[in-house]
């Protein structure tokens, strides 16, 4: 969005590595990742299904669940590694000072629960508000968060809202106790396109409202377009290229990025050419990766991409890709 940013870092992710101990094998879903998140930005994360961008915010706020277990890796947080934290003092930041908004309404609100209760008990449990104030404090964010009739739909359950409306009290919830960080994990998934252009208006509002950074998890590279402020694109675990949004659209250097980005809609072309597709399959994250995970569905690659993995490497201040190669 070209906003001009603080480069103060709010969240710094370092070398995380988490794996998934199933019965049979070894899942290698994050593969060393570093990166930093930094105050009033839009961070989009990009990657198709198995690319470990879900893992990854997960693994922020100690979400992690066997069988997965977060093997290395420090998420520092006001000078604080989370991952070093005791349940207590992981849950005065979780819903707190970091929350989360996910993709599925339905499974993650209480069907049997009226919403004002739902949205209510994070407030009771985090701030030092009485019931009155609390219920005040959750009709306004019902209120901001675009539902009509706050007080008359307090006392409405999940089941008598719509998709979109359903995604909304998940964000009052998300901002229910002004946090400094908000992760969406692909919030407009499962909505239409005129539903999910309102609730990225609405989070981009609310980002300037709360003075929140945020973290967006997407596989629809063309989503991130007029919403992040820089990308990082994940592919098998790992970071393939991280640059503001500008650079990522007009200058990709990496040719997974290329490929995603040709083959992504753009509403402003005319033309009748085809997308193209990515052949070839992902890499199976059960076993080891030698050399680049992106190696046998490149068009440019080397045998030194087959034999060794690239590291992570600046290529400016604005631009960092994992390839051996210069295209």
């Amino acid at each position: 969005m070209n906003r001009r940013l603080d480069k103060e870092v709010v969240l710094s992710v370092k070398n995380l590595t988490v794996k998934f101990f199933t019965k049979n094998r070894i899942v290698n879903a994050v593969n060393g990742i570093s990166y930093d998140l930094y105050k009033g930005e839009i961070l989009g994360i990009v990657g198709e299904s198995g690319s470990g961008k879900s893992v990854n915010v997960l693994s922020i706020t100690n979400l992690i669940r066997p069988p997965g277990k977060i093997i290395n890796g420090e998420i520092i947080y006001n000078n604080t590694d989370i991952l070093s934290l005791n349940t207590n003092d992981l849950r005065k930041i979780r819903g707190n000072e970091i929350s989360n908004i996910f993709q599925d309404p339905l499974s993650s609100l209480n069907p049997v629960l009226k919403i004002g209760k739902q949205i209510i008990e994070s407030i009771l449990k985090h701030l030092k508000l009485n019931k009155i104030n609390a219920k005040k404090r959750t009709i306004n964010l019902i209120n901001n968060v675009g539902i009509p009739s706050a007080e008359e739909r307090y006392i409405n359950y999940p089941h008598q809202f719509s998709g979109g409306m359903r995604q909304r009290i998940m964000i009052s919830i998300g901002l229910s106790c002004d946090p400094k960080i908000l992760i969406a994990d692909e919030p407009t998934t499962a909505l239409d396109v005129t539903i999910q252009a309102q609730i990225v208006n609405l989070i981009e509002k609310l980002k300037i409202q709360y003075n929140m950074s945020i973290i967006w998890i997407t596989h629809d590279l063309g989503l991130l377009a007029g919403l992040a402020d820089r990308i990082i694109v994940m592919y098998a675990g790992r970071i393939m290229e991280e640059a503001n949004v500008t650079e990522i659209y007009e200058n990709p250097k990496h040719p997974y990025t290329k490929a995603l980005l040709e083959s992504t809609p753009d509403l402003n072309d005319n033309s009748q050419d085809k997308l193209k597709n990515i052949d070839g399959y992902p890499p199976d994250m059960t076993k080891e990766i030698i050399g680049c995970p992106f190696y046998n569905r490149c068009f440019y690659k080397q045998n030194i991409c087959f034999q060794t993995n690239p590291a992570l490497r600046q290529l400016s201040t604005k631009h960092k890709i994992a390839c051996h190669i210069d295209i």
